[in-house]
C-alpha cells in the first residue's frame, strides 16, 4: 500500500502535467490537499528534482522535466522509499531478513521478487504523461 503522501505527490505532479505552472494554494485546491502538507511534500519532490519553483506573486511549481520522463515508479521510490514489500526482495536497498534462514532458498523471497517485478514493471512504465493518469489516484 502506497502512503497517503504518495498519493498527494502524484496527485499534485499530475496536475502540474495537466495545467502547467501553479501556485501551492491552487494545487491544494484544485486536488483537495491540506496546503501545509503539500507545502513539505512539493519541497521533498524539489529536492528529487520533479519540480522546480518560482518565488513571488507569480511564483508556483513547475515539472522539471516532461512529464513524459516521469514515471510514477520515480515518485513513489522518492517518497515512499523502495516499491519493495520487505528488505530481501528490494533492488535498490537490499538488506537481508533479521530472521531469514537461507536467502538463495527461501520461498517467501522468491514471491515478493516476483510481486516487486510485477509492481515496478506496471510502475515503470506508466508517466504523469498518460491518459490514465488523469484519473484520480486513490
Amino acid at each position: 500500500m502506497i502512503s497517503q503522501k504518495s498519493r498527494y505527490a502524484l496527485r499534485a505532479l499530475i496536475h502540474l502535467a495537466r495545467h502547467g505552472d501553479a501556485s501551492i494554494a491552487t494545487i491544494a485546491e484544485h486536488e483537495n490537499i491540506p496546503r501545509k502538507y503539500l507545502e513539505a511534500i512539493m519541497a521533498e519532490l524539489k529536492l528529487h528534482g520533479f519540480v522546480t519553483s518560482r518565488r513571488g506573486k507569480s511564483g508556483g511549481y513547475t515539472l522539471a522535466r516532461p512529464a513524459s520522463a516521469i514515471s510514477f515508479a520515480d515518485v513513489l521510490r522518492a517518497t515512499d522509499g523502495p516499491l519493495a514489500l520487505a528488505p530481501c526482495a528490494s533492488r535498490t536497498a537490499y538488506r537481508r531478513c533479521e530472521d531469514c534462514v537461507d536467502v538463495e532458498t527461501c520461498s517467501i523471497r522468491h514471491a515478493l521478487i516476483a510481486a516487486r517485478d510485477a509492481t515496478a514493471a506496471v510502475l515503470e512504465a506508466t508517466f504523469l504523461s498518460d491518459p490514465e493518469a488523469d484519473a484520480e489516484v486513490t
